[in-house]
């Protein structure tokens, strides 16, 4: 979990909810989220960015994707799974 100070996370918040706003986020196919997420972290990576921030870029990336399974998808397919069966 990306655990941020809650002013720190209000100020995030009120850009999400720009975006969200903006009326595109509902609408976006994956690619568009892809290329919005990656614009982001090129802006953050800078002009002249080494190993180490594309490292930490990298890791970024892995830590969503961790937690977006742990959190989302995993209590998602045990909903499923208690629904309709397990398949092992």
């Amino acid at each position: 979990m990306p655990y941020v100070s809650q002013q720190h996370r209000k100020d995030w918040a009120d850009l999400v909810d720009l975006v969200e706003h903006a009326g595109i986020v509902h609408e976006a196919t994956a690619g568009q989220i892809n290329y919005f997420i990656t614009k982001l972290l090129l802006t953050w990576l800078g002009p002249h960015p080494q190993y180490g921030d594309y490292n930490a870029a990298v890791g970024v990336l892995e830590c969503i994707q961790l937690e977006l399974y742990r959190r989302a998808v995993v209590p998602y397919e045990d909903k499923k799974c208690s629904e309709h069966g397990d398949v092992y």
